[in-house]
């Protein structure tokens, strides 16, 4: 009973640790990890490596795979891109492996202190991201400590020593157990940190820990398929080629390799069975991708066989870049959604230019497009909003949640500039209907004030996405020039009604345009102050 509680309490500080360094070593990482979608190419030789960055930062290659589910599931990555990210991942694992095989166990302590003082004096946001990497890793070798002292007990049981050593003669029950053990936690940096500890009391031999090793590589994947349930065709074919891989690997190396690897451990390392399981899962893995890399097409037709199309048509997504697996992995989650606000920007934009060529066009039917998209914006509003939700309420910088609450404003401006263009359209049908026609002068000034309305927009959207003080000070620009505009427009139309140019009622819905124009202006202005107030600007 006493060793089940202390391996309890151990793994659970294990965990923690490690999820706690993962964390700051993610905000650490900051813009940077975001970047990972502008790197994303189908270049599969990127992928290994952008996989293999991003899991030594996250701590985490089921986290890694269930994020590259969420990309596929949102259409920001292809099977040939995601391929290469999860083979990658494999590699990043095993820096975790590394680490709890030292022995640096009397360090740990002063690794807690040290993060502990500098995470009550630090004020800056990068202070307090090492504070967190080095608290977790201190945590993360206490963990390990308890693991190993709740162990030792077993090294004198008889029985327990029978079970490993049948387990090195009988290598699938090996498998299974590796498989069991990581299904059970969802971590095979968990697991392998349990083989070495085990290790470490000596009543591990590596005959018996190799399958164990190789079967917590194929448990690791029930996280990805788990997390695939209810996704896209895609997405689910991407846990598929993840659980391909490895068991592809597992087999191989028990029917061909293990007993080269088990040479090569023990002649690096002859007398430390802890290292010898790290380096063993470390070479496990840089093998299986050097091995299988050139044959990664072949991991796409077993997904394409296990989840055929069947001719049916591609699923289509109002969102584009959101998804929720993605939220694993919160700083690129801010990436996803930013450019998801940008796309109901675009469609917002778009909107827009269907009201107002409808009008210029004479083509109503242009016009009526804008009720549809206005639609899709008001939907896109309630997503984008949730994600927001679900992502302030993760361990975020205190920057990242500042831009968070802009971004609630930021969607809800989006969202009322599609109103406005949905206001314009509206009066283009009814004028329509009515055979109310505008002046040739009206529709010269509407035009102007509407390209000065679009490229105003257009750089307040720029804002959004790159943050720039030479784009803010325009937008303010133009923004007060649109503000003359609408002065001059509404001084010009009461001179043309004065002069009998104009009719009363066409002169209703010419104003109501140049009013609605000038709002667009206005929210475009809020966009990029919204920018300015939550964002350090270079």
């Amino acid at each position: 009973m006493s060793v089940a509680i202390g391996v309890f309490g151990g793994l659970g500080l294990f965990l923690y640790g490690m999820q706690l360094m993962g964390t700051g070593l993610q905000k650490a990482a900051g813009k940077k990890l975001e970047r990972i979608i502008e790197i994303l190419t189908t270049n599969r030789f990127m992928g290994v490596l952008v996989g293999v960055i991003v899991t030594g930062v996250i701590q985490s290659s089921s986290a890694t795979t269930v994020m590259v589910v969420g990309f596929v599931n949102a259409g920001i990555m292809k099977l040939s891109q995601a391929v290469g990210v999860i083979l990658g991942a494999n590699i990043g694992t095993t820096v975790t492996g590394q680490i709890v095989s030292l022995s640096i166990d009397e360090i740990a302590p002063i690794s807690v202190g040290i993060g502990m003082i500098l995470w009550m004096l630090a004020k800056k946001d990068t202070h307090k991201n090492l504070a967190e990497i080095l608290i977790g890793l201190g945590i993360l070798f206490i963990g390990m400590e308890f693991l190993k002292d709740s162990l030792k007990p077993l090294s004198e049981l008889e029985a327990f020593s029978n079970i490993m050593a049948s387990i090195g003669h009988n290598p699938f029950l090996g498998v299974l157990v590796g498989f069991g053990l990581t299904f059970v936690v969802q971590s095979s940096s968990a697991s392998i940190g349990m083989l070495i500890a085990l290790a470490s009391t000596g009543v591990l031999p590596l005959t018996a820990a190799l399958p164990i090793l190789y079967g917590d590589n194929i448990g690791t994947c029930t996280t990805a398929l788990l997390s695939s349930i209810g996704a896209s065709k895609n997405a689910k074919r991407a846990a598929i080629i993840h659980l391909a891989f490895n068991t592809v690997g597992t087999l191989l190396f028990i029917f061909v390799l293990s007993a080269p690897i088990t040479t090569i451990v023990i002649k690096m390392d002859p007398t430390d069975v802890a290292r010898q399981i790290a380096n063993a899962h470390t070479i496990f893995n840089l093998a299986n991708v050097v091995i299988q890399f050139p044959f990664a097409f072949f991991l796409i037709k077993i997904a394409m066989w296990v989840i055929p199309d069947k001719g049916e048509n591609p699923e289509l997504k109002l969102t584009k870049y959101i998804d929720e697996r993605i939220l694993e992995t919160p700083t690129i989650a801010m990436k996803s959604v930013i450019n998801e606000t940008l796309n109901m920007g675009e469609i917002a934009k778009k909107s827009l230019v269907y009201a107002m060529e409808g009008l210029f066009e004479g083509h109503t039917e242009k016009s009526k497009q804008t009720f549809v998209l206005e639609k899709d914006i008001n939907k896109l509003e309630n997503l984008i909003t949730d994600y927001l939700v679900k992502l302030s309420n993760r361990d975020i910088m205190d920057s990242d949640r500042r831009y968070i609450d802009g971004l609630f404003n930021s969607i809800n401006d989006i969202e009322r500039i599609g109103d406005h263009a949905d206001n314009i359209a509206e009066l283009v049908v009814t004028m329509d209907e009515n055979k109310i026609v505008l002046s040739e002068l009206s529709k010269q000034a509407l035009l102007i004030m509407y390209n000065k309305t679009k490229a105003t927009y257009e750089i307040a959207l720029d804002v959004l996405n790159k943050p720039s003080q030479d784009n803010i000070d325009q937008v303010i620009m133009l923004e007060k020039e649109m503000d003359q505009l609408q002065r001059d427009a509404r001084r010009d139309h009461f001179a043309r009604l004065n002069s009998n140019e104009c009719s009363t009622e066409s002169g209703v819905y010419y104003l109501e345009m140049v009013n609605n124009l000038e709002r667009i202006s206005d929210l475009s202005c809020n966009l990029a102050r919204i920018v300015a107030d939550t964002v350090v600007l270079a």
